[in-house]
């Protein structure tokens, strides 16, 4: 069937609209709430360029013509030397970018020793105590050279240090160093749970973080604001987008209330955001994100079109994968890395499809690797920037999710900011609300998951997991235990008393832990010193 058109040529006849709407009998709604129409049209499409604010169609005018994303596959697991022979594999593979997992005692400011730490060491990520680890995770590799994010956010200023003080002992010079901290406390709040100190002393120690890398570290990325592990505790693509811009905002004011020049250390803000299954949504999300922070960056008071850009990367979704049938993951994944990079993402991490039974295997990083380089060698992503711009659907549904982030970002402003809104429980709230309606829509068959609630059956595949062994705990223990045997006791004393005293002032406190961690301090002392300062979040 044709669609007849107005005598202007322009636009389809209403009579033709309301015929294709009344023949539609199926109703669509998002999770975010937003209804789907059976056709879209040219209307409130406005014409945007790449590389100009807003940035809605990208933030450099030639996007992936001229530089394909980066391939940042995340790999952490078991002891420093196990991780590092996964780095050599990837790079070796064509990775481009490294990005870090930390085990979970890292994460929260815990040595291997510490009872805290016990059944935890090396499960979930590599386990970081000393300068030694750092030194063992990354050997082989020049600093200088590679890119790499560390996912880490309330130990994140201590695993900068280690990053620096390694770099410094390759020779290297930190101006030139490049990668990314995620160093985002406020939705570990609100979403992740890994925190240490509470919210005040934390956002002291992110502007801290900014200040010092400004001038000491320029092409460090000082904050990944993440989205992802939020979308993970169950929020819609609307609330991921609201929260994530809004704790954005409240970092943007904490470091101009620090003094901080806006068009200066926004230019090293990224943000790291989660690929969901729905095509559309997830491209009109992302689009969305750059228009909604260029205008954020500008109303406060940001000039430097690079201070105004939302630079971001993106994994695909872990909750999205499927322990049945879980080769049906690899489907999943190149659907995600289809609307990350039609999207428009900086850089992509690739699940592997084993990862709802464990940690990914070495076959399964490969695919993960290989899904990325497929699609951009052969799918014709690379040769256009924006494919999407122009399509009446994309357009319009980049318009609705803008404007239903913008109504939640508005709430939280009323409310007084981020802070105020996870100190108020709000944006917990939202997300387990969202998190219970999505887990109902499955298990009444309003959402398809498939091989879990259709399609289901017994594929008779045995897939291969990954199992970290217990014994990586005493492994750690004992090259630990050697470490702080063969050091000099009172420097390590010195240089911790001098990080409290730095605490207790307005000085900057990364130049001070850096030199602690260069004095063989290690991890779970530096952070429990500033505990007995500030204490823990309950």
């Amino acid at each position: 069937m044709f669609i007849s058109k107005n005598p202007d040529n322009t636009q389809p006849t209403t009579d033709i609209i309301s015929y294709i709407c009344a023949m539609s009998e199926k109703k669509v709604i998002l999770d975010s709430g937003i209804e789907i129409k059976p056709l879209y049209t040219a209307a409130n499409i406005e014409q945007e360029m790449p590389g100009q604010f807003p940035y809605t169609r990208g933030v450099h005018e030639g996007m992936y013509t001229a530089k394909p994303w980066t391939m940042r596959q995340y790999a952490g697991f078991s002891t420093a030397e196990a991780s590092n022979e996964r780095y050599h594999f990837l790079l070796n593979n064509g990775v481009n970018g490294l990005s870090v997992a930390f085990d979970l005692p890292t994460q929260i400011g815990y040595d291997s020793d510490d009872a805290m730490a016990n059944g935890e060491v090396g499960k979930v990520g590599v386990a970081v105590d000393t300068i030694e680890d750092m030194e063992r995770l990354f050997k082989g590799i020049n600093l200088e050279t590679v890119s790499t994010s560390m996912t880490i956010n309330a130990s994140g200023f201590i695993l900068l240090a280690l990053y620096i003080a390694l770099a410094k002992r390759q020779g290297a010079d930190i101006k030139k160093i490049s990668g990314t901290i995620q160093n985002d406390i406020l939705k570990e709040y609100a979403a992740r749970g890994t925190y240490i100190y509470p919210p005040k002393p934390s956002m002291r120690i992110i502007t801290d973080i900014f200040e010092y890398c400004s001038k000491e570290v320029p092409k460090w990325n000082t904050i990944s604001i993440s989205g992802y592990h939020i979308r993970e505790a169950g929020s819609t693509a609307v609330q991921e987008l609201a929260f994530t811009l809004s704790n954005g905002k409240a970092y943007l004011k904490a470091a101009i209330e620090k003094g901080l020049d806006i068009n200066v250390f926004a230019k090293r803000l990224s943000f790291f955001f989660n690929a969901h299954n729905h095509l559309f949504e997830e491209v009109a999300k992302f689009r969305a994100a750059r228009r909604i922070w260029a205008n954020i960056t500008k109303e406060l008071g940001a000039t430097n079109p690079d201070a105004q850009k939302l630079r971001f990367h993106t994994q695909t979704g872990g909750s999205t994968l499927t322990a049945q049938q879980p080769m049906n993951n690899i489907v999943r994944v190149t659907i995600q890395t289809l609307a990350a990079t039609l999207g428009g993402t900086q850089s992509l991490h690739t699940n592997g499809f084993d990862e709802a039974l464990s940690l990914p295997t070495e076959q399964a990083a490969g695919i993960a690797l290989r899904t990325q380089q497929i699609v951009a060698e052969e799918s014709g992503i690379c040769d256009t920037v924006d494919p999407f711009a122009g399509s009446y659907y994309v357009e319009t549904l980049t318009n609705e999710v803008e404007a239903e982030a913008l109504k939640l970002i508005e709430k939280i402003d009323v409310m007084g900011g981020a802070v105020s809104a996870i100190e108020q429980g709000f944006i917990q709230e939202q997300i387990a609300n969202s998190s219970y309606k999505y887990t109902q829509a499955i298990e009444r068959n309003e959402k398809i998951i498939v091989g879990v609630n259709k399609y289901v059956s017994n594929d008779g595949i045995k897939i291969p997991i990954m199992k970290i062994d217990d014994s990586i705990q005493q492994t750690q223990i004992e090259q630990l235990t050697k470490f702080k045997a063969n050091r000099n006791q009172e420097e390590v004393k010195q240089k911790l008393d001098k990080i409290v005293a730095v605490a207790n002032s307005s000085e900057n406190l990364m130049p001070s832990v850096i030199e602690a961690v260069e004095a063989h301090c290690t991890l779970g002392e530096i952070a429990n010193v500033l505990r007995g300062i500030w204490g823990e979040y309950k």
